[in-house]
């Protein structure tokens, strides 16, 4: 196997049900090349595009050249293209994975534990857990993203206990006037939050159906007979329970916090912060792993208990949750997302029209390159030959390698790279 140090992929695409169909997919269009017709004739959900070496989808290395090789395998080969500092503390894995998501249809309340409480619940439950590390994501928004992070400030649930009576039916009068009591005490607060969404999640199948069919009815008519509805979240109700008709998640918005992202804009989804994809495209990293525990609008495998006791319990305004991106100081062209964890680092790179000739600068770290929109004619001293840049392109760069961009297209370029920079 010889080794080369720039090369371009080709990456697995996810086809999951939730995902987005036709010029509506960010995915379909990143991977069938901006095509319109070949976009609107391929009928399939492209939900996810993964670019890493993750197990149950591994790229390929996209070159003749290199017999047929995948990048986890390449990198098993040569861990030196990770960097030195990341070889030795990942162990010589990559340490994230990449992707595109399109979300049509929301994407299960969950949160993801952190490596102590992953380590346990893999050995406890290894067909669920399937690893023992953490998986703190970020998402960048693509286009407008919906998505359900943390939850909310207490008057703004003490708001709805008080005008949806179906859901004041579930937390319960004892729970509910614990929680407004405890108002401005940070530790009682965080209990009776705690015991509220712990005993909306655990009611009887039978009880919160019937609840919440009653408040859909109710909702549908009052929103039928012209009435504002926005004091029972009436459209995101609407809207989840016709994706999951009969499930307790449709209940999770009164707890956590409906957040909007323009483009550009990210959320940071730490251990045991409860979240959801809602609609819209993304940018996702994430730490290479599997462990995700869910608890409601999923026909996957539902952990209440678990979920329950591991989430943070802190409220915070929706506002709160749009993580902070920094320009980087050495390049203008660059924004830098760059979370509270070693895994991983994203950063945008945005090339006006004016710039013909580019360089992505070396870091001590393999990055994965996507390219967004333009096109350009990419060269390095460390791959085989030059490489033909356009929408959709993945290109794997190892450590301490540089990148020279000659730009060809009109209107500058954006990409994305994700890297883990210790």
């Amino acid at each position: 196997m010889e080794e080369v140090r720039v090369f371009p992929l080709t990456c697995a695409v996810q086809n999951y049900a939730w995902g987005k169909i036709g010029l509506d997919s960010e995915v379909a269009k990143l991977v069938l090349g901006g095509d319109p017709v070949a976009v609107i004739e391929d009928r399939k959900p492209y939900a996810e595009l993964w670019m890493g070496a993750h197990p149950k989808g591994d790229a390929q290395i996209k070159d003749n050249r290199i017999a047929q090789t995948t990048l986890g395998q390449w990198v098993a080969h040569f861990p030196a293209c990770l960097g030195s500092k990341v070889k030795d503390t990942f162990q010589g894995q990559l340490p994230f994975l990449f992707k595109v998501l399109s979300v049509n249809t929301a994407l299960s309340i969950q949160a993801h534990p952190n490596r102590e409480l992953a380590a346990r619940l893999h050995a406890q439950f290894p067909e669920h857990y399937p690893d023992n590390n953490h998986k703190p994501e970020m998402a960048i928004a693509l286009t407008r993203f919906q998505g359900l992070c943390g939850f909310r400030p207490v008057e703004e649930i003490l708001g709805f206990l008080k005008s949806v009576p179906e859901f004041h039916a579930l937390v319960g009068n004892e729970a509910a006037e614990e929680l407004r009591c405890g108002a401005g005490d940070v530790v009682r607060t965080s209990q009776a939050l705690k015991k509220c969404f712990t005993r909306m999640m655990n009611c009887e199948k039978k009880v919160f159906v019937d609840q919440l069919n009653m408040l859909v009815k109710r909702v549908t008519e009052e929103g039928a007979a012209g009435k504002d509805t926005s004091s029972s979240n009436g459209d995101l109700l609407l809207r989840l329970h016709s994706q999951y008709p009969g499930d307790i998640g449709c209940f999770s918005i009164y707890f956590l916090n409906h957040v909007v992202l323009d483009p550009g804009q990210a959320m940071f989804l730490g251990a045991n912060e409860p979240h959801a994809y809602l609609y819209g495209d993304c940018i996702e990293c994430m730490a290479c792993s599997d462990n995700t525990v869910r608890a409601g609008l999923t026909p996957k495998y539902i952990d209440v208990n678990t979920l329950c006791e591991m989430l943070n319990y802190s409220p915070a305004p929706a506002a709160a949750k749009i993580f902070p991106c920094v320009q980087d100081a050495s390049d203008p062209c660059v924004t830098l997302y760059d979370p509270p964890v070693p895994d991983f680092t994203v950063m945008r790179i945005q090339v006006p029209a004016s710039v013909k000739q580019y360089t992505v600068a070396p870091v001590d770290s393999a990055s994965i390159l996507l390219v967004i929109e333009g096109e350009a004619t990419a060269t390095s001293a460390a791959a085989l030959s030059d490489v033909t840049l356009r929408r959709g392109t993945v290109l794997f760069v190892s450590a301490n390698e540089s990148v020279s961009l000659h730009i060809t297209s009109q209107t500058g370029m954006t990409l994305f790279r994700a890297c883990c920079l210790l």
